[in-house]
């Protein structure tokens, strides 16, 4: 029987990704191990083994392909015996990417490759669902139509739609109950909705009426603009549009929820860095010698951020009811202070994580964050590597920035905004001193962290830069 093989799930969060590379051709015999495909998500590009044993008889998604979704078929095995050809007729065809997303199969086919398992919303087979009694239509799960789609409920029944139909029918004030299905039994997909906009059909779903005596809906939320309204306020020809790569599509997601369901507030500090700098020339001169490729260079070499990361570990123990992850039934208290440290990378933004950063040493976080920044970089980080943790720095002082708020990264509570180191008049015993003054600023998640939770976590940030000596005992 034809093995088929999935687009893995390298995510928890992931839904598609692209298939950048096979590193095997039809007719090759793969084992279980085997690397046979890069398949790049929004944040890395990672290798994917293979977990059972035959013969590729069909690359059912070409190299290069754009979009595939999670559970996908993208290739066909023939097991040990078994006529190649024959499997890579009975395989299965080929699915396309997020334009063919209404066809996409809902439940996992056999033999995905090895790859973490999305967590719930699986659809049970339907030999294990509970039939239902003697005489009773058998009907699909709720909010699930016999092909994979939501169903809506409208006046005149239940109408079939794909999720990525429904999303584009509702960004155009569609309503998806008008639009004349063409898909499996009925349903809706997106070439109907492109269909009915392009003709002129975009008419707004009928508002539900409330029962009698029931109060007032609130009013509706401010629509962003459309694409075609953005694109109607400039003139034809004086701008190129650039399709978003997974990358930008992942971001604006995460800060739109990021910031319109965390409630933030923002607390601020100058901390003095004379000391700090100080201790940092002193380290690095101390530094042993070690042998490379390019010659002799210092074992390590610390910078002003790494010393920021160890103060934010080291400030969320002593602080730890602010070490906390916000969820609807329980707080998390965290046991080790893991610390993302944001990452510019080209086309947008990662945070690399270096874990429990409270018991590492300034020389093993500085050596580990070069690392994970170079890979970062070449997006060939693992996502246990970027994924968690249990606070935030973003460091925009080496672009001159003095301060800025950031946006927490959830499942954070907080996030260390710090702006550049600069030479500042400070009035000290009452004279006038020069001191390099460095602005930081903590943004906080109200339902985990309180404002004087917050204060005391950035009062004990400020005083362990402001005497480093505290972070090597």
């Amino acid at each position: 029987m034809p093995i088929n093989i999935t687009m893995p799930a390298l995510s928890p969060t992931m839904e598609e990704g692209n298939l950048s590379k096979w590193l095997v051709k039809e007719g090759d015999k793969v084992s279980p191990g085997d690397v046979i495909a890069e398949i790049e998500t929004d944040k890395a590009t990672m290798e994917v083994e293979a977990v059972d044993e035959g013969t590729v008889a069909k690359l059912v998604v070409p190299a290069g392909t754009e979009g595939v979704k999670v559970n996908a078929l993208i290739a066909v095995l023939a097991a040990e015996g078994e006529d190649v050809g024959a499997a890579a007729k009975s395989g299965g065809a080929a699915p396309k990417a997020e334009a063919e997303e209404d066809k996409a199969p809902i439940s996992p086919p056999v033999g995905e490759m090895s790859a973490k398992p999305t967590e719930g919303g699986a659809v049970p087979p339907s030999s294990q669902r509970e039939a239902p009694p003697s005489g009773l239509p058998s009907l699909p799960p709720l909010g699930i139509s016999p092909t994979g789609g939501e169903i809506s409920q409208s006046p005149e029944g239940r109408t079939f739609a794909s999720p990525l139909a429904r999303r584009i029918a509702k960004e155009a004030g569609l309503d998806v109950s008008v639009v004349t299905g063409t898909g499996p039994h009925g349903r809706v997909v997106k070439a109907d909705v492109d269909a009915a906009i392009a003709g002129g059909g975009a008419k707004a779903a009928p508002a539900a009426k409330a029962p009698t005596g029931a109060p007032a809906a609130a009013a509706p939320a401010v629509k962003a603009m459309s694409d075609e309204q953005v694109l109607k306020l400039f003139e034809e020809g004086s701008y190129e549009l650039v399709p978003h790569d997974n990358m930008r599509k992942t971001i604006a997601r995460r800060l739109v929820e990021a910031k319109t369901t965390i409630p933030h507030f923002y607390l601020t500090l100058d901390c003095e860095l004379d000391a700090l700098l100080a201790l940092r020339t002193q380290i690095n001169a101390a530094a042993p010698v070690k042998k490379t490729e390019k010659g002799e260079a210092p074992a390590y070499k610390l910078s002003v951020n790494d010393m920021v990361i160890k103060a934010m570990a080291l400030a969320l123990k002593a602080v730890p009811d602010a070490n906390a992850s916000w969820t609807e039934s329980a707080m998390v208290k965290h046991k080790h202070a893991d610390v993302g440290v944001a990452v510019s990378i080209p086309g947008g933004l990662i945070t690399p994580i270096i874990r429990k950063a409270d018991e590492k040493t300034l020389s093993t976080i500085s050596n580990e964050m070069k690392d994970l920044a170079s890979r970062a970089r070449s997006r060939k980080l693992k996502p246990e590597e970027y994924q968690g943790g249990t606070t935030a720095v973003s460091n925009l002082g080496m672009f001159g920035i003095k301060d800025f708020a950031a946006v927490i990264n959830p499942p954070h509570a907080t996030i260390l905004a710090v702006g550049a180191g600069e030479e500042r008049a400070v009035v000290k015993n009452g004279e006038i001193k020069i001191a390099t003054v460095m602005s930081v600023t903590l943004s906080t998640d109200h339902r985990a962290v309180d404002g004087a939770l917050g204060a005391e976590l950035l009062v004990a940030f400020k005083r362990l830069i402001e005497n480093p000596m505290g972070m090597l005992v």
